[in-house]
């Protein structure tokens, strides 16, 4: 480490009228900084009669040499930027905080302890295993030694119920499409087995451990990294043999946008197939003793239903139907005909999930965005609930239903991740291991959670965390976060790269916008479709309600997402466009016209609705980031990021945004384009990556803020 903190001042010494050079332009904004030159061309599209311009449409192709190389100028030109002190004290906190060693909530299976581990020092985790519980731990799979470059990672494992085989997924260059590989646990040979053109799948084994389930796509006809994923099949993989010998259990060539998975019950008896489109949270439902043929038993897509386990032929379901919050039910097998019974009721608080552990329904509501867990019996009498020690999120918290002892995990926007061991029989729990950080104490910082009203009245809830001896004023630097889309909720978690923008003075903002599921199935629709506004006025209103507050102001204040949430920063900086200091949207749909074009995009079309739906394609218009630039407005700093092997969302979506907002730039406030090589939609970047682009980022946006 030292000599890499050496090598780094050598480096600034060298470079320091660049340094000093760049200092002042950005200061002063007394030159015009020009982006790189970026052809247009004349292509229109015309959607239900209106004619869209599409002047970068070219920059699609983002495979092509001269896209590579005007990425390539993009880089050199944001790179300037990040070359100031900021981002070299933003650095090197990150690398002391990153040197503490992390531990992935321990399971079990047969008696093995599985979990993930780092020294603090490792670009990715190792998976490691324990024997038995007196046995020393061993590295299982160490994806450290997958590449020189740490660009291929581990993207999962999965266990076979006699603990013998571990199947696991490799991912080449944070590429959504996985490679899955088997390993025999005892010995550590790896099988000649290799599946190929897997993606958004786990591996679900067989109870007999002779094979597994996983999803398979055909081989893409184009670039792989673009082209529209349709018609997946579940296949049926038995150990020892080729991919083509793989058993196909289910497709339907003549409905290609249904997708499928499968899960089997703890005991082996039962398997459970789900039919669902898309992201849609709705889905078909069917299930079958293991060795027969499979009954439908949710018919309509109406609502969401997600299997808990089964118990004596009962089959417990956690479902949204006539329950917004989410209810438990049971169904028994041998007698369909009665229906789903109701066992857990809905209440107030949105159900988040329910494991069945030790007999008892382990029930996770979520309490204005915080865990609250209550145990019922299989009745629905509560008897119980798990308490800690301060408000915060609980994770990790499963096992079979025979297990009486389990782990999980706890952590907020100011406790790193601590591991607890849970007794279910006295509901006594003991720490297991915490996450300890280099010269970092939980009682120096604070995090408070406050609601406001959005444009329309609705109180939405806000994270407000910073250093406790912070004096909050109009100057100082707020990082608002938000995401807003596809029932996710966003709960408090530690995060290394927010502690370390809490460590430069400024305050990290979480507000839980509606989109999300934070408060149920209405929550999340309040926010999706021709409700889509109502997402972007909560994230601008949270910003004023700050403001109002005297916690930073326009001039201070950066707003950040990624994915969903770069539409929602390029979105609402359009439309708010004197409200920020800086703006950094992150992997970003920013084409609204053209995301169900590429990969798996057309997915999205339960959340975003179908351009090609009249009343969706002026829904979609309206607020799209790419064409919604006004020319001649001045719009804040903006750093627009991506990754040139993001086939989640394509790094095009963000390559047309910032050439089309750089082009029609109402002032001198630049605009930046990052793009990590080697990397994907966010999953399985290593350490070293994850750093650096976090203190480009920070660094580049407390420098402008700060000067201003």
């Amino acid at each position: 480490m030292k000599y890499f903190l050496l090598n780094l001042f050598v480096l600034y010494l060298k470079n320091w009228p660049v340094y000093f050079f760049s200092f002042f332009i950005i200061a002063g904004c007394s030159q015009d900084i020009r982006a790189p030159k970026t052809k247009s061309v004349n292509h229109v599209d015309e959607y239900h009669g209106q004619k869209v311009s599409d002047p970068y449409r070219w920059l699609e192709d983002f495979t092509n040499d001269e896209v590579k190389e005007w990425v390539s100028k993009q880089n050199d030109f944001s790179t300037q930027f990040a070359k100031n002190k900021y981002q070299i004290s933003i650095q090197k906190d990150l690398e002391s905080i990153w040197t503490s060693e992390f531990l992935s909530t321990p399971y079990k299976v047969n008696g093995k302890t599985f979990y993930y581990f780092n020294t603090g020092k490792l670009q990715h985790n190792k998976f490691m295993v324990r024997d038995c519980d007196s046995c020393k731990e061993r590295v299982l799979i160490d994806p450290n030694q997958f590449s020189s470059d740490g660009t291929i990672a581990l993207a999962s494992a999965s266990v076979s119920p006699d603990g013998q085989w571990v199947a696991f997924a490799k991912s080449d260059g944070g590429s959504d499409w996985r490679t899955w590989k088997i390993m025999d646990i005892q010995n550590g040979q790896i099988l000649a087995d290799e599946l190929r053109w897997s993606k958004f799948s786990g591996a679900e084994w067989s109870p007999d451990s002779k094979g597994f389930f996983y999803k398979k796509y055909p081989m893409p006809d184009g670039e792989e990294l673009s082209v529209v994923n349709t018609n997946p099949a579940i296949m049926y993989h038995a150990l020892h043999t080729e991919q083509s010998q793989d058993v196909l259990i289910i497709e339907n060539k003549e409905e290609p946008l249904l997708s499928w998975s499968i899960l089997v019950s703890d005991d082996g008896k039962f398997k459970i197939l789900y039919t669902t489109k898309g992201t849609d949270e709705r889905n078909l439902v069917s299930a079958a003793r293991y060795d027969k043929p499979f009954t439908p038993i949710v018919e309509d897509f109406k609502a969401s239903y997600t299997f808990i386990n089964n118990e004596n032929g009962n089959l417990f379901f956690l479902t949204n139907d006539d329950a917004p919050n989410g209810k438990v039910v049971r169904l028994d097998f041998d007698n369909l005909n009665a229906g789903f019974e109701d066992i857990v009721l809905e209440t107030e608080l949105p159900i988040r999930n329910v494991d069945m552990i030790n007999q008892s329904l382990i029930v996770h509501y979520l309490d204005n965005t915080f865990s609250n867990i209550k145990y019922f019996t299989q009745e629905g009498v509560e008897n119980g609930s798990l308490k800690t020690i301060l408000p915060g999120t609980i994770s990790g918290l499963s096992g079979k239903n025979d297990d009486v002892e389990v782990f999980y995990s706890f952590t907020n926007f100011t406790q790193p991740s601590q591991i607890y061991k849970l007794n279910l029989l006295n509901n006594v729990q003991e720490l297991f291991w915490e996450e300890k950080l280099e010269n970092f104490k939980s009682e120096d910082y604070v995090s408070n959670m406050i609601f406001y009203p959005s444009k329309d009245g609705t109180l939405i809830p806000l994270h407000v965390s910073h250093k406790k001896d912070l004096t909050l004023t109009s100057d100082t630097p707020v990082l608002l976060y938000g995401y807003g889309g596809f029932s996710i909720s966003l709960v408090p978690r530690f995060s290394k790269r927010f502690l370390a923008w809490m460590n430069q003075g400024g305050v990290f903002a979480l507000a839980n916008l509606r989109g999300g599921s934070e408060y149920g199935k209405n929550w999340h629709e309040q926010g999706m479709l021709l409700n889509k506004q109502n997402v972007f006025d909560d994230f601008a209103y949270a910003a004023k309600f700050l403001h109002s507050k005297k916690i930073g102001s326009s001039r201070s204040t950066v707003i950040q997402g990624g994915s969903n949430g770069g539409l929602l920063v390029g979105a609402v900086m359009l439309q708010n466009p004197d409200l920020f200091g800086f703006a950094i949207p992150q992997v970003g749909v920013m084409d609204m016209l053209r995301f169900n074009k590429f990969t798996i995009g057309w997915g999205w079309e339960s959340d975003y609705g179908s351009p090609q739906k009249l009343e969706d394609f002026l829904n979609l218009y309206s607020y799209s980031p790419y064409h919604n630039i006004q020319d001649g407005v001045c719009y804040p700093p903006t750093l627009v990021t991506t990754s040139d092997r993001d086939d989640r969302v394509v790094p095009s979506h963000s390559y047309k945004f910032a050439a089309r907002l750089q082009n029609l730039q109402g002032c001198k406030n630049p605009i930046m384009l990052r793009v990590e090589t080697r990397a994907g939609h966010g999953a399985g970047k290593p350490k070293d990556k994850q750093i650096s682009e976090i203190a480009d980022i920070y660094g580049t946006a407390l420098n402008f803020i700060n000067q201003n």
